[in-house]
């Protein structure tokens, strides 16, 4: 039962990511990239520092200047800034694909930094996995976009704040973290937007609205995903993490009327494929080492 009800949870947690990223990209269409992730970084700063305060944790600590957690936030800023430029530029389900590949990124760097055993197996699946990458951005062909390797960039800041939480001082809780993760993005989108033509646009209430939704379902989203890693087990329940692109598909298509190519139908089936096929590897070896 408690696989079921983390099964579920997780869903939900994707769909939230999913609907955040939808007020993302239609905030895009009329406000430059860099006051987005500015507006974005505040709201969430406010949101997560108000929950640290709330759970009494402390938001100043030198351990917050300790080089993991300094390397974690660098990887969360490029991660981020990539990624919602990737949404603001290119195809929804297209740079969602791409972001499937994460979980094998940090796969790559869990082995070459953190010194962990990783088998021919499942380098053989993070191989095939950037293929399918490959796939979706489709190099040297008539359909590629040099603005599809933001999602790419995406995935390798992504990757490095998940490699690097893995040694995060213990003493700093995940309200400190999140806080400091999203307080880096307010300067980056400041910069962004005084060097944009555009420059600052005051936002509507239309806007605000938006960007009140995304903060909403983004942290619902985030409170879901820890939720379901409590409940049940994580081999059971991670698989439910791709299920993030099936959204962005639909969201894609009724929202914004893209139409989905077959490159990034097949090189998404290719990396959600060897995801899941690395998930399952390293719960068999999980299994295999408990006897």
């Amino acid at each position: 039962m408690e696989n079921l009800r983390g099964s579920i949870l997780m869903v939900v947690a994707m769909a939230g990511f999913a609907l955040e990223d939808m007020f993302v990209k239609s905030l895009s269409t009329r406000l430059a990239v860099g006051e987005v992730l500015a507006l974005l970084g505040a709201g969430g700063t406010v949101i997560f520092a108000a929950l640290a305060l709330w759970r009494r944790d402390r938001l100043f600590s030198g351990d917050l200047f300790s080089r993991p957690v300094i390397v974690r936030n660098l990887g969360e800023l490029v991660g981020t800034l990539a990624f919602v430029s990737a949404i603001a530029f290119t195809p929804l389900a297209q740079a969602s694909a791409i972001l499937q590949a994460t979980p094998l990124a940090v796969t790559l760097g869990a082995a070459l930094f953190l010194g962990e055993k990783v088998g021919w197996r499942r380098w053989s699946a993070i191989v095939i996995g950037f293929i399918g990458v490959m796939i979706v951005i489709r190099p040297g062909t008539e359909g590629f976009s040099v603005l599809s390797l933001l999602a790419v960039v995406a995935v390798i800041g992504l990757a490095v704040r998940d490699v690097a939480t893995r040694r995060v001082p213990k003493t700093i809780a995940s309200m400190q973290l999140a806080t400091y993760g999203f307080a880096t993005i307010i300067p980056a989108g400041l910069l962004m937007t005084a060097l944009d033509p555009a420059g600052f646009v005051p936002p509507s209430p239309l806007d605000l609205a938006q960007i009140a939704g995304a903060l909403l379902f983004g942290t619902g989203g985030y409170y879901a995903l820890i939720a379901a890693m409590r409940l049940g087990e994580v081999s059971v329940i991670t698989p439910f993490r791709y299920t993030r692109l099936i959204f962005a598909l639909i969201i894609g298509w009724a929202v914004f009327s893209e139409s989905v190519d077959r490159y990034t139908l097949i090189g998404g089936a290719v990396i959600v494929g060897s995801g899941l096929y690395t998930l399952w590897r390293q719960a068999r070896l999980r299994g295999q080492l408990r006897r």
